[in-house]
């Protein structure tokens, strides 16, 4: 089963459909890329997730498999070599937990306060996800848990904080990853963006910049 082939549906700007290219490069997985328009989407992508009809899809033989987390745990499980969650059940938990965590206190929250929002609504998202960064800092990079000398699990769930904020914050003309507040999370960020399966895989920051501009044009017309 582990030789069926492999295809992944995604999006350019997506920081869900890079973690699962990151994954099945770091793996080692031969896999035919689909880029999917997420304004238009395409029947194959609305046949093959019909509930969510969202990216990342990964189709692997006959199986489907959505949702980026959940797509992670199925290749590390599939495949063995260079696995990505520890080996350790507790570990395995804590991995998840943080990989959560800061899927829905920080991702949510930051996307919400630099693109989505003006006035007091991006204060308090702000707050949010400065106050939930905090928490990672101290209570995660702190123990340095996270993949060690190799990436892992971890790293890959929570690379997108190390290209995508900073793109947000950009666009959003605020500044959540003060340098002075969270130097254990920056020292992280640079050695994720220095990995060459991270760095060579990311799109053009310029083009970047100018679709979450675009995003934020959008979300944010008519509001003062």
């Amino acid at each position: 089963m582990a030789t069926d082939k492999v295809k992944l549906l995604g999006y350019v700007f997506s920081p869900f459909s890079r973690r699962v290219e990151w994954a099945l490069k770091l793996k080692g997985i031969d896999y035919e890329y689909v880029e999917e328009d997420i304004f238009n989407k395409s029947p194959l992508l609305l046949q093959l997730n019909p509930v969510r009809k969202k990216v990342p899809v990964l189709v692997h033989g006959n199986e489907v498999v959505s949702e980026s987390f959940t797509i992670l745990e199925y290749i590390d499980e599939t495949w063995k070599q260079n696995p990505l969650l520890p080996q350790d059940p507790y570990a395995r938990a804590i991995s998840r937990f943080w990989a959560n965590f800061t899927e829905e206190k920080v991702l949510d929250a930051g996307f919400t306060a630099l693109i989505c929002s003006t006035g007091e609504q991006q204060e308090k998202a702000l707050k949010s996800t400065i106050e939930a960064l905090e928490h990672i800092e101290g209570d995660l990079m702190g123990k340095k848990i996270l993949g060690g000398e190799s990436i892992g699990y971890l790293d890959i769930a929570m690379g997108w904080i190390s290209y995508w904020l900073p793109i947000w914050e950009e666009v959003g003309s605020r500044q959540v990853l003060d340098p002075s507040k969270f130097p254990a999370t920056i020292s992280w960020i640079n050695k994720i963006l220095s990995h060459p399966v991270i760095k060579d895989n990311l799109p053009p920051r310029d083009k970047a910049v100018a679709y979450f501009n675009g995003r934020r044009n959008f979300y944010t017309s008519g509001k003062t």
